[in-house]
């Protein structure tokens, strides 16, 4: 008879990321530990264990798709860290990307009452003196893995990879107050707005202030966007302010397509959950961000509206004198 040699059971041994100290854990999961801990807190709950197999805790759960959301590791890496295989980790990090999106509406919201706008507004202003402003805006283009369905050509952005083209509205502390997801790289950034529930709210006056945004998008009556080509020093004040008021970000990701829309929905959730609980979400990054936001964004021109045209004329005129 021949016999087989049976490949031994690989046990994986699981630690406790908590006993790391608090410099390593985050190193390895970009949190603190009591904001990880807060997390948990929030998705216990939605975070059941699999009654099949070996269990994993909510908090494991949750560190895994935060290694790997904020390091960009392979799941492999992840899988030997964290004691659990490669499949698990797959599905642990969909399903708490999937628990986080639900929560977007709860988190990720424009300000609505008088007060808080007023407050939205005065933060803004504080920045370089530009006045009513309620938001900043713009697209960044998430890297994606390429799609090879039938239309994933339209998945393909200017610059030459797949991507999604997600639409961003920031406050002045870059806390994300609305999120758009569902284009294609392909889609340019102007037609993201003019199709979007933000664009019908401006325009039945839900908001007492305006927002900024690059040249891919018309001057609006309640979008303003940087003078092409200014001639006065009224025009120059104008353009400076402006740009030192908008701030933008890209990160990418890999992954199938609705994976990634609810992934990026849930690094949302999780930046605004950060910045209430005063977690340092951009340490390392200020100076870049900083240095970014003082160079015009190179975007292709979209004529303004003759309204918008003549607002923002009027608006320079009072305000940058």
């Amino acid at each position: 008879m021949l016999e087989t040699t049976r490949r031994p059971d690989r046990h994986r041994h699981r630690v406790n990321p908590f006993e790391l100290s608090d410099e390593d854990f985050r190193y390895k999961y970009r949190f603190s530990k009591r904001f990880i801990e807060k997390i948990v807190g929030i998705l216990r709950e939605d975070l059941v264990h699999d009654p099949r197999g070996c269990p994993l805790s909510p908090e494991i759960q949750v560190v895994c798709a935060l290694r790997n959301w904020a390091r960009h590791e392979i799941q492999d890496d992840k899988a030997d860290l964290h004691g659990v295989s490669q499949p698990v980790v797959s599905r642990t990090c969909k399903k708490v990307a999937e628990i986080l999106s639900r929560k977007s509406r709860e988190f990720i919201k424009m300000p609505t009452t008088l007060n808080e706008q007023q407050e939205t507004i005065r933060k803004f202003r504080s920045i370089a003196n530009f006045p009513t402003v309620i938001g900043a805006i713009d697209c960044t283009h998430i890297r994606v893995k390429k799609v090879n369905a039938d239309g994933g050509q339209l998945y393909i952005n200017r610059k030459g990879f797949s991507s999604i083209n997600v639409q961003v509205v920031c406050d002045a502390d870059l806390k994300i107050m609305d999120i758009v997801t569902r284009w294609r790289g392909s889609v340019h950034d102007s037609r993201i707005f003019r199709e979007c529930r933000l664009k019908q709210r401006f325009e039945a006056g839900a908001f007492s202030g305006i927002l900024l945004g690059d040249s891919g998008y018309p001057c609006t009556p309640y979008l303003f966007t940087p003078l092409l080509n200014p001639t006065t020093p009224q025009e120059e004040r104008y353009n400076r302010s402006h740009i030192r008021t908008r701030n933008t970000v890209e990160r990418g990701m890999f992954g199938d397509i609705e994976t990634a829309k609810k992934t990026i929905v849930a690094c949302a959730v999780l930046h605004n959950m950060a910045i209430d609980m005063r977690e340092d979400v951009f340490s390392g990054e200020r100076d870049s961000i900083e240095q970014y936001s003082s160079e015009p964004i190179v975007q292709s021109y979209i004529a303004p509206s003759i309204r918008g045209n003549i607002r923002r004329r009027q608006f320079i005129e009072t305000h940058f004198k």
